[in-house]
């Protein structure tokens, strides 16, 4: 579950981790972006997405969104565990802190200098060389597919990145949408590690989902929900590998918009 696309990142590791695993994908058009709500309607529109989701009646729940999991995450898991675990989304922050070298950490505005982050940093990065690098309007672009807006402003988080990092937190899940692009634009120098979250979210989800289904039959399925509505994939979507990949699911005749 997330506000929009931001969501593909994980639901593709876990198509590529289990390729016969059922996929809901449940989202918020009416009411994106969350970015700018307060923490309280965040809260109500995370709870409305998660409930959607849980009337699947899934074996686990992503919630692939760091906005969620900062401000609903602890409210989506007193309602829906423990009949359906949940697992939130963290900045990997704790793993880039790991290597030696400088870190960078790409957010939102929201986001970056926030006491959530703030604390992440000192709790997993306190004798590490960071910088919060804001990124506006980057998560909108990405949503909407719109090239020159996403280029226009991963190069303005490009221009505020210190040269000689060695360790990139994708700090919001539409970013990992976008890696390759900016890895270019950092001049992709040569021992930079992006991390993102979407595959350690990936195994956590298996790790801790009911026994449902056997693994090993064929195929899997896609249902995508937006605000409690079965709908298409939207467009927007197939811009993404990510996207193009969770389409195979789908059925020949099913449209996508």
């Amino acid at each position: 579950m997330d506000s929009g696309i931001g969501l593909l990142a994980a639901a593709a590791a876990l198509r590529e981790l289990r390729p016969d695993a059922d996929l809901v994908l449940s989202c918020d058009p009416d009411g994106m972006p969350w970015g700018p709500r307060t923490p309280a309607d965040v809260t109500e529109h995370a709870l409305a997405v998660a409930r959607a989701a849980a009337a699947q009646r899934p074996d686990a729940l992503i919630v692939a969104c760091n906005t969620a999991s900062v401000h609903a995450l602890e409210a989506i898991r007193a309602e829906l565990e423990p009949g359906i675990p949940v697992i939130g989304t963290v900045p990997a922050i704790k793993p880039a802190a790991s290597a030696d070298g400088p870190i960078a950490i790409w957010a939102t505005p929201a986001t970056t200098g926030s006491a959530y982050q703030r604390g992440l940093i000192r709790d997993f990065a306190a004798e590490a060389d960071v910088t919060e690098v804001p990124c506006p309007g980057l998560a909108d672009a990405i949503e909407r597919a719109d090239e020159p807006a996403i280029a226009a402003a991963v190069a303005a988080a490009a221009a505020l990145t210190p040269p000689g990092i060695r360790a990139l937190v994708l700090g919001c899940t539409h970013y990992e949408l976008v890696a390759d692009l900016v890895r270019a634009a950092l001049g992709d120098p040569d021992g930079l590690v992006l991390h993102g979250s979407a595959q350690a979210v990936a195994v956590q989800a298996l790790r801790r989902a009911e026994p449902g289904a056997e693994a090993g039959r064929d195929g899997g399925s896609l249902l995508v929900l937006g605000s409690g509505r079965v709908q298409a994939l939207p467009d927007a979507a197939l811009a993404y590998r990510e996207g193009r990949l969770l389409a195979e699911l789908l059925p020949a005749a099913s449209p996508v918009h």
